[in-house]
């Protein structure tokens, strides 16, 4: 099937040829005929699946087709999303789509002045892609309307659970008139789910790709349990035989991610750190100079695993695995994307077997051994004393005073499952987004998009 099977506006062919999509991926070949029928749509596909294009392109072409103007304060299309740097991604590929047409689009999220935001929604948008706590804030301001509302779009939805936004979302569903047009789009379906599809869409078409938490078929996936303080060094071997391939290192807590990127950096390697600490400027400026390869090594927080869509990034490193075994899913799909190889290697630790396992039911396979072998119960039960709770800030000194996130002590090994070395270390804990500490609604948790 082509594009122009679809029987989409002549622009937006046009547009996309010239960014170089020919061909319908299959997501966009079962969803885009349903949205133009105007169905609501339930689709489930692995990142990197075109999922934008999906849901964006029948939506555009609607809005292309009646040529109407929007009034003011009025939103004719919201978009949100769980991350700044989803919503920023989302928002580029959608300018590249609809370029030379009269349609007006806005991004606003959590990290840019709120006033410049309300300025541009003033006259009113075709498009408006957003974060939901932003987007709240500037309800509560009055900057906007959502009551003529035609199209909604909640990309990523899992995540947005994931990160405490279920409130947030209840409350927008009362703002937006019941005639509108609504998809759902997500890479894994959690049991609340059931709940946002049921107040959000009417009647839905439910289109699928893969089986929900089902990894690419692309990524080569490999794992070496291996003691907490000879993470560093192993890491450091790892990266040492492909420098001159993008990867990404995934961690818990945004202090470790910070401290493990500066002692990378002291081992010669071009570095740069995404978190929720970081401000959005300097959150951009990693990922362009990441996305240019004036660096090459990527660390960051949960923050970043649905936001980051470079086609070349070749390895995935969970330093630590993730204790919400989805994002285990979506921190991998990082790399395969857009029809290419990748390869998702991970660290296990005693006391992340139990997040192992979790993260293998979900996946419904077992991640193949490149070194070492499954830690014993009795290690797990050792480690447990030292562990921090999952929702506290991890880490702390190591054993021989090596602090976490840091490189061993000089003439230290990696320690490879074998026994080398004593897994006394504590768990880095943490919400697996690393934005906040607080509440599902907490305003803490909202300034982090």
């Amino acid at each position: 099937m082509t594009f122009e099977e679809f029987g989409l506006q002549a622009r937006l062919l046009e547009n996309l040829a010239e960014n170089g999509i020919t061909t319908p991926t299959p997501i966009q070949e079962k969803a885009i005929p349903l949205a133009m029928e105007g169905h609501d749509v339930m689709g489930l596909a692995q990142t990197g699946t075109g999922k934008t294009a999906a849901f964006g392109l029948p939506i555009l072409h609607a809005m292309m087709k009646d040529g109407r103007r929007v009034e003011s304060k009025v939103v004719r299309t919201l978009i949100l999303a769980p991350t700044r740097e989803l919503a920023k991604q989302i928002f580029e590929n959608l300018q590249n789509f609809c370029a030379g047409t009269h349609l007006k689009m806005a991004l606003v999220t959590g990290g840019a002045g709120i006033v410049g935001q309300m300025r541009k929604l003033e006259k009113g948008v075709s498009v408006l892609v957003a974060t939901p706590g932003r987007l709240l804030d500037l309800i509560d301001r009055n900057a906007l309307r959502l009551d003529a509302t035609e199209f909604l779009v909640l990309d990523e939805a899992d995540q947005m659970l994931d990160l405490g936004f279920i409130h947030q979302l209840r409350r927008i569903a009362t703002l937006l008139p019941h005639g509108r047009q609504t998809m759902l789009f997500s890479a894994t379906m959690p049991k609340q789910m059931e709940e946002i599809a049921a107040s959000y869409l009417n009647k839905p078409q439910r289109v699928q790709v893969n089986p929900p938490g089902q990894t690419a078929d692309k990524i080569e996936q490999s794992i070496h349990y291996v003691g907490k303080a000879a993470k560093f060094d192993l890491l450091v071997e790892l990266l040492d035989q492909h420098r001159d391939d993008r990867a990404l290192v995934f961690g818990r807590t945004k202090w470790g991610m910070e401290k493990l990127a500066r002692s990378l950096e002291a081992k010669g390697f071009g570095v740069a750190a995404i978190h929720g600490n970081k401000s959005q400027g300097q959150r951009d400026r990693a990922i362009a100079d990441f996305k240019a390869g004036k660096t090459r090594v990527l660390v960051a927080t949960d923050v970043a695993a649905r936001g980051i869509d470079i086609p070349d990034v070749r390895y995935v490193y969970n330093y630590e695995l993730p204790n919400v075994p989805d994002q285990y899913v979506h921190r991998i799909g990082r790399t395969a994307r857009a029809g290419n190889d990748g390869k998702a290697v991970a660290f296990c630790a005693p006391d992340e077997m139990g997040d192992l396992r979790d993260i293998q039911k979900t996946i419904k396979s077992e991640i193949p051994v490149a070194s070492g072998r499954p830690w014993e119960k009795s290690e797990e039960k050792a480690a447990e004393p030292q562990q921090r709770n999952k929702r506290g800030g991890g880490g702390g000194q190591r054993r021989g005073g090596q602090k976490a996130g840091g490189a061993p002590k000089q003439g230290g090994k990696p320690q490879h499952r074998g026994g080398a070395g004593k897994p006394a270390q504590r768990r880095a804990g943490g919400n697996p987004n690393a934005a906040s500490k607080g509440g599902a609604a907490s305003p803490r948790r909202r300034k982090a998009n």
